[in-house]
This record gives C-alpha cells, structure tokens and sequence, in this order.
C-alpha cells in the first residue's frame, strides 16, 4: 500500500538518515518540507519510504511484495528517473518496459595533499545567473533558467546547498551535508577552460576543504564518465543501476550528467 504523507511527524527522518539516497530525500524535506505540490513523499508498505520530486522518484526500504504497487503508481506518474533498491529496481525494470536501466557508480572524493591550489580563485558566493551559464554550457538540456534558479536560490537559502565556482569557468554544488555526509553535485566547465585541468584540480581541493571539517564526500557518475573519477583517484565505494525513461533516451545522458553531477 502507498499512502500519501500529510504529517511530518509521520515521516521518518531517522530512516531516511542512514543511507546517500535517504540522505538526499532528507534534504528535499529539509529544503522544501511536505506541503509543496512538486514534493511529496509517500509511505510503502511497512518502512519503505518514496519521494516524489518533479520528475525524479526516491525510494528507500521498500520490499519486494510491493512492486506492484510501486510499478502502478509510477506508470500514473511517469517520472524520468526512478531511483531505489535492489531487487525492487530489477522487478520494475522487468514491470515497466518503458524505462532503461543506467549503470551508476558512487565515488568518495580524495584530496590531494601534495598539490598547491589557488584557493583565492574559489568563489564561495558566485552569482548563480553566472553559475548557470557555466551549467547550461555543460549542459544544452537545462533550458528552464527560471526552475533551476527557484530550486538552487530556495536550497542556498535554507541552508541545503551551496554553490561555489572556480576560475570562473568550473563549478560544483554541495547539494546536502547532512550529518557530515556531503553529496557533491552539477559539477560542469565552461568549453573554453576544458583540458586545463580545472575540474580535476578543484574537486580534488574541494574534498581537502571537506575533509578538514571531519566531512565525507561523494559525486554520482553515470558510465560515460566513471573513467574520468577513477583516472583522478576517487575511490569506488559503491555501484548501483538507476531507470530512466526510454522515450527520452536522446535527452538521457545530459539529463543524467546533470543530475549525478558530473564534470
């Protein structure tokens, strides 16, 4: 059964804390609560939980006696991206034909002690007009400015992300630290600065300024960029897949470039 959540009381937050993926459902709630119409979470079952976020849907702790029903919800929804755990995904992969599964791999982010890094070329504050211009060169497929800037300027506001750029060519955003755990996202470099090694150079002092605060963080990347985070020195701490819809395969890899935040 799926029941819609009216109460934050009825949202367990606790659950939602152990894991990347409940971590990220806790920060949409921590960004947006329970009441906006593009944000809603839901009850599976006895302790899954489900995030319905534009187009994206979350699940954590769901069973396998439940796919059914999750597989007749989202085919009332048709979301772009499915997220959730094994074996659930390989049932609705079978259940909803429609959709393609996406192999993802999680890095953890490693330092580099040995380099200097120009930290006054680190802007902590940027113009986010100036963040999206870097975003949308990266990415031709974020063409709605007005939703990403809604989005991005409300999570800065309350405290969930925070968007830095350096050189002002390459950014990253932190999209959620919660409980010393910090997702890393929307990373991108403006065509004119690629191969010069700023991407590479920032991430790896961005996870020396994290790792300073006792923070761990981590980046998702799709396939057609695992290589460049192993080449780097990031550490694979886990491999998942992730569907997407098959009609927008065309659209898939920027879409999914973006959202698993890869340079």
């Amino acid at each position: 059964m799926i029941r819609k959540i009216t109460k934050d009381c009825d949202l367990n937050t606790y659950l939602l804390r152990k894991t990347w993926r409940g971590r990220k459902m806790y920060s949409y709630y921590k960004a947006y609560g329970i009441d906006y119409p593009f944000c809603q979470f839901y009850t599976v079952g006895e302790d899954g939980i489900l995030l319905f976020f534009n187009s994206t849907v979350l699940i954590v702790n769901a069973e396998e006696a439940e796919t059914e029903n999750l597989a007749t919800f989202l085919r009332m929804h048709q979301p772009f991206r499915i997220e959730c755990n094994e074996p659930v995904r390989e049932q609705l992969a079978r259940l909803l034909p429609e959709y393609q599964s996406l192999h993802r791999t999680t890095f953890e982010l490693q330092p580099d002690k040995n380099s200097s890094f120009e930290e006054e070329s680190v802007e902590f504050n940027p113009s986010l007009e100036e963040d999206y211009q870097i975003l949308h060169a990266g990415f031709p497929n974020l063409e709605d400015y007005s939703l990403w800037l809604t989005d991005t300027s409300h999570r800065c506001r309350h405290g969930v992300s925070h968007v830095l750029t350096y050189k002002k060519s390459t950014t990253a955003t932190i999209m959620f630290d919660i409980d010393n755990h910090v997702l890393v996202g929307q990373v991108a470099t403006l065509p004119e600065a690629r191969g010069l090694g700023h991407a590479r150079t920032f991430l790896r002092w961005l996870a020396g300024w994290l790792a300073q605060f006792d923070k761990k963080a981590v980046l998702y990347a799709l396939d057609i960029r695992e290589s460049f985070y192993r080449e780097i020195g990031f550490t694979v701490i886990d491999t998942e897949y992730v569907l997407e819809r098959s009609e927008d395969a065309q659209d898939s890899i920027t879409k999914g470039l973006l959202d698993n935040g890869n340079a």
